[in-house]
C-alpha cells in the first residue's frame, strides 16, 4: 500500500496555518469541527448516491472527496491518522459483530 493517505493528511495538517483566502483546506478547518463534520456528511452523501446509480466513476470521485474531508475532519478534532490506523490494526482479526458487541458492554 502506498503512502497516499498519510501525504494528504500532512498536507491537511500543514494547512492549518494557511491562509483561508489561498487555501480550501484552510477555510474548512478555520470554521471548526461541528462545520467540518457537516461538509463530510454532504459527501457521504453524493457517495451514497453515486453508489445507489451503479456510477462507479462518480462513485470513484465523491470516494475521493468522502476521504479527503474524513481527514480534514479528523484533524479539525484533533485526532491522528495514526490513531485510526492503530484502532484499525486493533480490530485487525476480529470478527466484526464480536467488535461491535465489545462496544456496548
Amino acid at each position: 500500500m502506498n503512502d497516499t493517505l498519510a501525504r494528504l493528511f500532512a498536507t491537511i495538517e500543514a494547512r492549518k496555518s494557511a491562509s483561508a483566502d489561498t487555501s480550501y483546506t484552510a477555510s474548512l478547518l478555520q470554521k471548526g469541527s461541528a462545520k467540518c463534520a457537516e461538509k463530510f456528511g454532504e459527501e457521504a452523501v453524493e457517495a451514497i448516491i453515486a453508489a445507489a446509480q451503479s456510477d462507479p466513476e462518480a462513485l470513484t470521485s465523491e470516494a475521493a472527496d468522502v476521504i479527503y474531508h474524513l481527514l480534514v475532519l479528523l484533524s479539525a478534532s484533533g485526532v491522528t491518522l495514526e490513531a485510526v490506523e492503530a484502532e484499525l490494526d486493533r480490530r485487525d482479526g476480529i470478527s466484526g459483530h464480536d467488535e461491535k458487541a465489545s462496544r456496548s458492554q
